[in-house]
């Protein structure tokens, strides 16, 4: 067997699917670590440097400032600050996954995904080369983005979870008398998941000198969910007017959990609705994989011929379409 007919095969493509993004990643990891070795050198010689500081040695001092590098390759940086219509939205809905994922990462997994699907859809060549490049830029955006999306929406939900919880901690700190930092940084330590991380930023934050409204309105803006922003109202004007801080947490608290059963309920009675979209959505792709695999020279007609794509594209359109319109029917405000 030829090497490229063993490419066209199916452990074939498997292979170069793998080998090419792994291939990028290593390279990545390499610039990274070559990077971190370089400022750890750096560090190391400033530090050695440190009892003979004069005026014009002092400029060279260690800095706290964050780094706003994206990664460590000094061209991706630049396409990041000069092509990216909005880096800091985006920054913040990868920062709201949890995870320590940079731009740098995302976009280069982005491009494996798209390089992946086109390379695929080359050497096993049953779209054309315009569909296979199209459809390479789609899987591109739509996939990680996907992701992102998904694991926001577990740490959110996982947040939501305890949330509660860590108001009542607050609460009970507040009529033992202690203050509301305190309070806050004995959420931090009692609860464990994305609450106790949340909290724990708004009390260090605290600690290097950050007002409380600024430390909570920086986590509200870092998670972006109604709940939180309650508790950010309720503790800026409990500041500005005074009162009963206890009470007003207390009622919140069980606010909240109302809100999480009226979700809970709602869940419950769109299900059998959701299942019935899930399997009518899912029909026509089992339906045409069967006839695929029953008579595949009828079926492969369908993408080989011009009349079929065009068939194809608008089935896909209304398609979606239709799960935009299910899945608002579905959708309710709280």
């Amino acid at each position: 067997m030829t090497l490229a007919e063993f490419v066209a095969t199916g452990p074939g493509l498997l292979l170069i699917s793998l080998s090419v993004p792994a291939f990028f990643f290593l390279i990545y990891f390499a610039a990274h670590q070559s990077r971190r070795a370089a400022i750890r050198a750096r560090r190391i010689s400033r530090v050695q440097q440190a009892p003979g500081f004069d005026g014009a040695s002092s400029k060279s001092a260690l800095s706290l400032k964050r780094s706003t590098k994206d990664s460590g390759i000094g061209a991706l940086d630049s396409f990041i600050k000069r092509v990216l219509p909005n880096p800091e939205n985006l920054r913040a809905r990868l920062e709201r996954t949890g995870y320590n994922i940079s731009l740098g990462v995302y976009l280069m997994g982005s491009a494996l995904v798209g390089l992946v699907f086109i390379l695929v859809g080359l050497l096993n060549p049953v779209l054309p080369t315009i569909a296979v490049l199209l459809k390479g830029f789609c899987a591109a955006l739509a996939v990680p983005h996907g992701f992102v999306v998904f694991l926001s929406k577990r740490r959110i939900k996982k947040f939501l979870e305890s949330f509660p919880e860590g108001i009542d901690l607050i609460v009970r700190g507040l009529k033992s008398g202690l203050p509301v930092t305190e309070s806050i940084k004995t959420v931090s330590t009692e609860l464990g998941g994305p609450v106790a991380v949340e909290f724990g930023r708004i009390s260090d934050n605290i600690k290097f000198g950050k007002s409380l409204p600024d430390s909570l309105e920086a986590c509200a803006k870092r998670l972006g969910i109604p709940e939180f922003r309650f508790f950010t109202i309720a503790l800026g004007i409990q500041q500005e007017t005074g009162g009963n801080l206890a009470e007003t947490l207390g009622n919140l608290s069980d606010v909240l959990r109302r809100r999480r059963q009226m979700k809970l309920k709602i869940k419950a009675f769109s299900s059998e609705a959701k299942a019935s979209a899930y399997i009518i959505g899912s029909l026509p792709f089992l339906m045409e994989g069967l006839i695929l695999a029953v008579n595949y020279d009828y079926a492969i007609q369908l993408f080989t011929d011009d009349r079929g794509l065009v068939m194809v594209g608008f089935g896909l359109l209304s398609f979606m379409i239709g799960a935009g319109v299910m899945a608002k029917m579905v959708r309710f405000e709280i």
